[in-house]
């Protein structure tokens, strides 16, 4: 049994317990166990602490990203509707504006059409009073010609104008 290495390894094993009993390192290694456990559990316990800041902060950029996108969505849908108000309005002041300028378009040829109109009854009185006014010289001599022809040529005048 003594020639036997297991039977040594046993033996060393029992008086190297012994030992380690008679020093008090099992308190030692006790110790040392417990402080790691605590700190262990420390960190454990600011990990978990960690973990739910993170997971507040999380919710709270969710939130955040969420009511800026629903923003975001505004200011798009607003502008577009911006945009086509503008549209809508810059299209009536165009009509308006093309209305406008058709009617004084209108307005200038009908007054161009009434000053040519003016301007050929004029040229017509005086052609009809010069033509009267030779054809009554060369027939009406005397004083009753001279008042004849000036009655004439005021009433044509008076007519035509």
């Amino acid at each position: 049994m003594f020639t036997e290495p297991e039977t040594w390894v046993a033996i060393a094993f029992v008086v190297l317990m012994v030992l380690f009993a008679w020093l008090g390192i099992h308190r030692t290694v006790l110790t040392a166990l417990d402080h790691r456990a605590q700190r262990i559990k420390a960190e454990l316990d600011d990990a978990r602490r960690l973990k739910e800041d993170a997971a507040r902060l999380l919710a709270d950029y969710q939130s955040r990203r969420a009511s800026a996108e629903r923003e975001a969505e505004e200011i798009v849908t607003n502008a577009k509707a911006e945009a086509e108000r503008i549209a809508t309005e810059a299209k009536a002041r165009m009509e308006d504006f093309v209305a406008r300028r058709t009617k004084t378009a209108e307005n200038k040829i009908a007054l161009a059409e009434a000053q040519a109109l003016a301007d050929v009854r004029a040229a017509a009185a005086e052609a009809a009073v010069t033509a009267a006014s030779t054809v009554l010289s060369q027939s009406v001599k005397g004083s009753v010609a001279d008042d004849l022809l000036t009655k004439g040529i005021a009433e044509v005048k008076s007519k035509l104008n």
